[in-house]
């Protein structure tokens, strides 16, 4: 569908020195456009805008448009194929000329409608302006929607600020403690081994494990220190039936071995034997050093909590407050013989887990918690619940030796924090 203007444009719309196409008259044509004469920067015609419209009746001039349940201008592909629709339909009929009428502006059935003096609402859009809104399906609704439940927290890398840091060792530390968790079931011992003593129970143990953290406070020791030291009776006694009165020289020179393994400056044989009020002898100690160190067949280098507190730590990204929280509950779970079903690696995890609830009040356990301890949330919640539980008793009762080291102000007065008693009632 042509037509042609000439450049030079009257005011008058009906009076156009141009011609059109030669095929203008008596054909069943449709305006698409309105052409604004009015409008001429020097000496040229402005550019207006077309105003694609199509007449509902073919002698109908400047009729209303029907309402139309979408608003927006008629393309040319839209006006072609509503025109070549027309066309078909008025086929078979006889075609009438009526050029005289009053109506006709003498071009034929193409009718200019100055469109300068409209409404600013009946005025055409633009088809480059008109805004259209994107139209989106159901399927594509459903895709945004699972591309929101895949996306995950990802995992931090934690090594990458400590590549400069040679201590750090992290070129190797993931095989590092890939194979801690290897090893660390030969330093697990059995969680009923106490039925074969005949002379103590677990109520003892628990009395010594308490007694020997505050005689590791007293001194000042390293915290792997302490983690070595039970460790080292708990395998003794799996291993060795031991009387009542030698329980506590036990634990003494558990921590002799203990010190002279993880401490720079060890304490002598005589500052032990003072601390135990002189209950034993300096030669009863060397003996009995004797006598476990063969027992455990001189294993003394295994992987205890405190090697996996270290990375769970740094993997939570834990300040001074959550760390202190965590071994407060961890050296809780020492004194407490039932905790030695579990791995040092799920006690270190759940005394980590259980310091964030507690100090966030909610549950918290991140994909890169769970990425580095190899513990999800769920395997955690016994082991947590039961912290929670010695938490709230840590104050109470006779062994309250890890209570009152965590309540000063050396430990930043840790034990006073509100545990995270939630934690008990999700689990009942």
């Amino acid at each position: 569908m042509k037509f042609s203007v000439e450049k030079n444009v009257s005011n008058n719309p009906t009076n156009f020195e141009g011609g059109l196409d030669s095929r203008k008259v008596g054909q069943n044509r449709r305006a698409l456009g309105v052409i604004n004469q009015n409008l001429v920067v020097e000496g040229r015609p402005y550019p207006c805008v077309v105003n694609k419209r199509a007449l509902s009746e073919r002698n109908n001039v400047c009729e209303k448009k029907q309402a139309d349940p979408v608003h927006r201008p008629i393309t040319r592909r839209f006006a072609a194929k509503i025109a070549s629709t027309k066309t078909s339909n008025a086929e078979g009929t006889t075609k009438k000329s009526n050029l005289a009428n009053s109506s006709s502006n003498g071009f034929g059935d193409f009718i200019f409608v100055d469109d300068e003096h409209k409404p600013v609402e009946d005025q055409p859009v633009p088809m480059a302006l008109e805004q259209t809104e994107p139209m989106h399906s159901e399927s594509d609704r459903m895709e945004e929607v699972e591309m929101e439940d895949i996306m995950e927290e990802p995992v931090m890398d934690i090594d990458t600020p400590d590549a400069n840091d040679p201590l750090a060792v992290a070129e190797y530390i993931e095989d590092l403690y890939s194979y801690y968790r290897k090893v660390e079931s030969t330093g697990c011992v059995s969680p009923n081994y106490m039925a074969q003593q005949f002379d103590i129970n677990e109520r003892m143990r628990a009395i010594l494990v308490d007694w020997l953290i505050e005689v590791h406070d007293k001194f000042d020791l390293m915290h792997e220190t302490l983690f070595l030291t039970v460790n080292l009776i708990d395998r003794f006694l799996e291993k060795q039936s031991v009387v009542r009165k030698k329980l506590q020289l036990v634990g003494l020179v558990a921590m002799l071995l203990a010190c002279k393994y993880e401490e720079v400056s060890v304490p002598v044989v005589g500052d032990l034997i003072l601390i135990s009020d002189r209950a034993y002898t300096r030669k009863e100690v060397l003996e009995m050093e004797k006598v476990m160190v063969n027992a455990l067949k001189f294993n003394i280098s295994v992987p205890t909590a405190y090697v996996f507190m270290r990375r769970f730590l740094k993997a939570a990204q834990a300040d001074r407050k959550l760390e202190l929280l965590a071994f407060f509950l961890i050296e809780l779970s020492l004194v407490e013989y039932a905790m030695l079903k579990f791995p040092p690696s799920q006690l270190a995890a759940a005394a980590v887990y259980t310091a964030q609830c507690t100090m966030y009040g909610v549950k918290q356990w991140s994909k890169t918690c769970e990425w580095h301890t190899n513990y999800s949330e769920d395997q955690l919640l016994e082991c947590s619940s039961l912290m929670v539980d010695f938490h709230k008793k840590a104050g109470t009762g006779k062994l309250t030796g890890a209570h009152r080291k965590y309540g000063t102000s050396k430990f930043s007065y840790t034990a006073k924090c509100e545990p995270a008693s939630f934690l008990l009632e999700n689990e009942s």
